[in-house]
């Protein structure tokens, strides 16, 4: 007889979380594993990743909304998704079923991967874990990996991790998908609080190392620019607001009407600077210089486009002595407030 214990029984372990990739991957080979179809009670009480959370005498909504948000993740990797009806009983979701067809989904034949291209390909999305593009590469990775050729995945391992590190980026996005307007806290330079914009997303862009957002603000019905690094609180959807539509400025690619219109700021604005030979910022900003001709002057002259005054401005007060604005004015009297304001901060002279 085996010897008494007070030690209460060990709690049976709990099972292996499933992640996103493997869940959509199940559901994709069990769906083309099918020739009549799986209903959704067969989906959610069989597949990978459902299967574990099902309860065949509960309710199962949140589960059911999640194999809803799946079936938009495969279409939008380009798989075709049938639904099927049952003959004698048409109309009714409960007895719809789902499959994928094999002959649709296949590649081209002409189309073809060798293991290293694959693994390229892997690593590329792998890349994008975090932040705003994160979802992106959850289905560039379930759409490779459902190739079912071998890869030299080994390198994954040491694969590099880009961010978009802007809150704003991935809401704003989904914003643009539903055609939902937005509000958000935006920050303007040189105000102490921040207001409220409400706006209709038509485009996110990334120009000179920033991500903007183009869109119609609601209360101007006009077309806008903002910076998404100035949004500065969480952007929430304005439920059952009509979205104000795009006007003839907004048409046709807004994407490249935003980034046109940055272009050309770009081009308009320049700035004139005397940098101190052979210190940090001569080395940075000597290779954005557009004169062709620098000065051989003890204090180097170089010229920069720039699309923001007040980044500029952020950017140049941070090199100190070594920079001095010579033009524009404004630029120059942004770049003597920040410097005076450090000052300030460290009890130095005030004027």
């Amino acid at each position: 007889m085996p010897p008494l214990s007070d030690q209460p029984p060990a709690a049976p372990a709990s099972p292996r979380p499933v992640t996103v990739e493997e869940r959509l991957f199940s559901l994709v080979l069990a769906l083309i594993a099918t020739e009549i179809g799986l209903t959704k009670a067969e989906i959610l009480a069989t597949v990978q990743g459902y299967r574990q959370r099902y309860s065949a005498s509960e309710s199962n909504t949140s589960l059911e909304r999640q194999f809803e948000r799946d079936k938009d993740d495969i279409r939008e990797l380009g798989i075709p998704l049938e639904m099927i009806e049952a003959p004698d009983d048409p109309g009714s979701n409960h007895h719809l079923r789902y499959r994928i067809p094999k002959g649709l989904y296949d590649l081209p034949a002409d189309v073809t991967f060798s293991p290293d291209e694959l693994m390229l390909l892997k690593l590329a999305a792998t890349v994008w874990r975090e932040g705003s593009l994160s979802a992106e590469s959850r289905r560039a990775l379930t759409k490779l990996n459902s190739l079912g050729i071998d890869s030299r995945d080994p390198i994954l391992g040491y694969a590099p991790t880009l961010r978009a590190r802007e809150a704003s980026f991935e809401p704003l996005s989904k914003a643009m998908d539903k055609n939902q307007v937005v509000s958000f806290p935006y920050l303007k330079p040189g105000e102490r609080a921040s207001q409220r914009r409400r706006v209709a997303p038509r485009a996110i862009v990334l120009h000179d190392g920033r991500w903007h957002l183009f869109a119609t603000d609601q209360a101007l019905a006009a077309p806008r620019t903002f910076l998404l690094s100035r949004i500065v609180g969480p952007v929430l959807p304005v439920p059952g607001t009509p979205v104000v539509p795009a006007d003839a400025a907004t048409g046709g690619n807004p994407g490249q009407k935003a980034l046109d219109g940055l272009e050309a700021l770009w081009t308009a604005q320049t700035a004139t600077l005397s940098v101190l030979p052979d210190s940090d910022a001569s080395v940075r900003l000597g290779k954005r210089n557009t004169d062709s001709e620098p000065s051989g002057a003890p204090r180097s002259v170089i010229t920069l486009r720039y699309t923001d005054l007040n980044i500029l401005a952020d950017e140049l007060a941070g090199y100190g002595p070594e920079v001095r604005v010579l033009t524009p004015a404004l630029l120059q009297s942004a770049v003597r407030r920040r410097l005076l304001g450090v000052a300030q901060a460290h009890g130095g002279p005030h004027e």
